[in-house]
């Protein structure tokens, strides 16, 4: 079966799982449903810079190219804006690029920002509200969970392209304990990790 097709599947089945638990009551310790996104209370913001690799997403349009090896590149323009650097593997082996900026909107905790990409509809403008929060992050900056105020994206960014067992159990806890439907969660295959393509409540 090929990888594309492994996609289709996997989000169908998650969004089979979604429909199934929708309205279910929040796993304990949970954020409330519809509470939208809190960031974490500090970002280090030139700690977190560097390379990241996304081992799990809910899937959006412009990400849907992308076979496997997703993996973002942050590096400090000035206090308030970074570079974004976000690279794939297409489907077809080649391999896709683009480069963007984010910007601080929240100086207090540093962790909610307003990430654009030049001629990306709906995020040409280097102004505009918060659509990134850092949400979660480990201690040692080893992995972190990020998403939009109302959990219509979410990425699990790492530093290592692969996660054991127990890593990604530890992932869905904080996946699920942000709010997030776990089913609705895609893993992201990358070379030197899982091929896998499956949705986080069945990891």
């Amino acid at each position: 079966m090929s990888l594309r097709r492994s996609l289709t599947r996997a989000v169908i089945a998650g969004a089979l799982m979604a429909g199934a638990v929708f309205g279910a009551v929040a796993p304990a310790g949970a954020a409330p449903l519809f509470e939208p996104l809190a960031p974490i209370q500090k970002l280090d913001v030139d700690r977190y810079t560097g390379d990241w690799w996304q081992l799990a997403a809910v899937p959006q349009p412009f990400n849907l190219n992308c076979a496997k090896d997703t993996k973002a590149n942050y590096q400090l323009i000035d206090p308030n804006n970074v570079r974004v650097q976000n690279t794939c593997t297409t489907w077809s082996g080649g391999q896709n690029l683009i480069v963007g900026n984010a910007r601080v909107n929240d100086p207090v905790t540093t962790a909610q920002l307003h990430v654009s990409f030049p001629g990306v509809p709906t995020q040409e403008n280097p102004d505009g509200p918060t659509n990134y929060i850092v949400t979660y992050i480990a201690d040692d900056y080893s992995w972190a969970l990020v998403g939009d105020p109302f959990r219509t994206s979410g990425f699990v960014l790492s530093r290592s392209p692969q996660a054991t067992p127990d890593q990604w159990r530890e992932i869905r806890r904080v996946v699920e304990q942000r709010g997030y439907n776990a089913c609705l969660v895609i893993t992201s295959p990358t070379t030197a990790g899982s091929p896998d393509i499956r949705p986080l409540c069945t990891v």
